[in-house]
């Protein structure tokens, strides 16, 4: 594959309404499995965090961190998780800076598609980026982990974070969907409703309203009986 051409700001490269897109296709799952909203939404966007990520990395590493990342991207996105993990780490250990901090993303979200969240949230707080989208991305991913484990408490956290980090009407909507589950799973109904209602007053035309309408009244009934 031939080398992205180099581009003067991620926002540039990541084209929000595009990537939108990608982010709708989460509103027929939702309620297909509601009780897996973690991973269905996690799992789904999976891809998008992987193009923010690449793209941002090709405009910043030298030549031979960019080779042995590529080769880890590579087998990433060809869902060869086995060696994606191994080649993730070794870049990891073998770099720092701006490819070891990719390293980590990337291979914390290996790792949460094996199922191995604990190892996933420590490479995920590794993470950190002062990009629009992909910190966000990277908060959300470590709610999910959270969620995976039950640890809803922790995931609410997470996923506050996401919701708050740069909001925005393409991917906002999505992270406060997950932290609305989140706070149902840990037993919070009126923080669940509020958040519900925050997608539907501020974000009526995305997507996540059509699900949060249907849990919203839900709840609301159920707290009137």
């Amino acid at each position: 594959m031939a080398k992205k051409e180099k581009v003067e700001s991620i926002e540039i490269i990541e084209s929000p309404e595009a990537l939108q897109q990608e982010v709708s296709k989460v509103t027929e799952l939702v309620d297909k499995n509601k009780s897996g909203i973690a991973t269905i939404l996690g799992v789904v966007v999976l891809a998008v965090a992987a193009y923010f990520g690449y793209q941002w990395y090709s405009t910043t590493q030298d030549a031979e961190g960019e080779k042995k990342l590529f080769k880890a991207v590579y087998a990433f996105e060809s869902d060869s998780l086995a060696a994606a993990a191994k080649d993730l780490a070794k870049v990891s250990d073998e770099f720092g800076g701006n490819t070891q901090n990719l390293a980590d993303l990337y291979l914390g979200i290996t790792l949460l598609k094996q199922g191995k969240f604990d190892q996933s949230i420590e490479k995920l707080k590794n993470f950190s980026s002062s990009d629009l989208l992909v910190q966000a991305r990277a908060y959300s991913l470590i709610g999910d982990a959270y969620s995976e484990k039950k640890s809803y408490a922790d995931a609410i956290d997470y996923y506050k974070k996401a919701a708050d980090h740069k909001p925005n009407k393409f991917f906002t909507p999505t992270y406060l969907l997950k932290l609305a589950n989140a706070y149902e799973a840990n037993k919070q109904v009126k923080e669940a409703v509020d958040t519900y209602s925050i997608i539907v007053e501020k974000y009526g035309q995305s997507s996540e309203s059509i699900p949060a309408k249907k849990y919203k009244a839900i709840l609301e009934s159920s707290i009137s009986e």
